[in-house]
């Protein structure tokens, strides 16, 4: 007696959807993790590491300096809402004989989705005893929270280096005092994360573009704070541009360098320091990497129109 294959593929149906005893259908509890937040690069004979600190919601529509209607338009060319995860990426930078850390993160300075810092660098296969140096962006807390884990220095054989010009600024009882009230906790916070590095004899501040290392300067980008610095990495011909908080917001800011935010201290000075670096970005072809570009924020620029693109650098997991 024969059976038709219209039979034997209806049996094979009824199996398939038959839970068996013993057997369960998707009950493996979902994760809701990513992998620890590291990527390597090398730049010439350097390896620079991007670690996460993690991810923050803004409220980038409040927060832009801008028409609101053109920025929600900019945002939902992107797929994005009002309020944007937004990164928060440190960099390390191995020259073979010096461990460089370029900003902290926010340690819980800056909510708990944040303070991954520290956990990432040890899934990098460096330990914080390690970093030689640390070279701050600027003040605000999502850059300087790290240095502190809990009451100790999070990094006891570092030397901190920032520009003279943040530490006059944001070390000043006086400064806080004249501040609005809303804001004296970015005073506080960079205070509370700076001074045990003072009192331990650890901070050397610079003034404005300075070779820190062979290989490694600082580059004056005054505006976002008094004192904002870039840091430039070039080894073996290849370059590497780490803006800190140049730009915020990839989807608005880079087809329009204008628009600034709130958090600028000097706003005027922060958008001209924007268009030049954007500028020689785009024209010299250079890598660059942002504290807030979304992880791990490494990257190329190009003209395109008024403003430019952003081109995310080719994943690699090649040595």
């Amino acid at each position: 007696m024969s059976i038709s294959y219209r039979a034997l593929f209806i049996a094979a149906g009824l199996l398939a959807t038959t839970v068996l005893p013993g057997t369960s259908s998707a009950d493996a509890p979902m994760v809701k993790t990513q992998a620890p937040g590291f990527y390597r690069v090398m730049v010439g004979d350097f390896e620079v590491t991007a670690v996460s600190d993690g991810t923050t919601r803004l409220p980038v529509v409040e927060l832009l300096r801008g028409e609101a209607a053109q920025t929600r338009q900019a945002l939902r060319r992107s797929y994005l809402p009002d309020q944007v995860e937004t990164s928060v990426n440190a960099y390390l930078v191995n020259t073979g004989s010096r461990l460089v850390l370029i900003d902290t993160g926010a340690a819980g300075l800056f909510g708990p989705t944040l303070g991954k810092l520290l956990a990432n660098i040890r899934a990098a296969g460096y330990r914080a005893e390690q970093v030689d140096e640390i070279y701050i962006t600027h003040m605000h807390p999502d850059h300087v929270g790290g240095l502190m884990a809990g009451s100790a220095r999070a990094f006891p054989n570092a030397t901190l280096r920032m520009d003279q010009r943040d530490t006059d600024f944001w070390l000043s009882e006086a400064n806080m005092n004249a501040a609005p009230p809303a804001s004296r906790g970015f005073f506080q916070g960079a205070m509370a994360s700076v001074n045990p590095y003072v009192q331990a004899g650890k901070l050397r501040p610079f003034e404005g573009s300075t070779e820190l290392l062979p290989g490694i300067r600082s580059m004056s980008a005054y505006g976002h704070t008094p004192g904002h610095t870039m840091y430039v990495v070039e080894s073996k011909g290849d370059k590497l541009v780490l803006w800190g908080d140049l730009m915020h917001v990839a989807a608005v800011q880079f087809a329009n360098p204008a628009v600034t935010i709130q958090f600028d201290t000097d706003s005027t000075l922060a958008a001209a320091a924007r268009a030049q670096a954007y500028a020689d970005a785009a024209r010299n072809g250079y890598m660059v990497a942002g504290a807030h570009l979304a992880f791990p924020g490494i990257g190329r620029l190009q003209a395109e129109g008024p403003g430019y693109r952003f081109v995310p650098l080719n994943y690699s997991a090649l040595p």
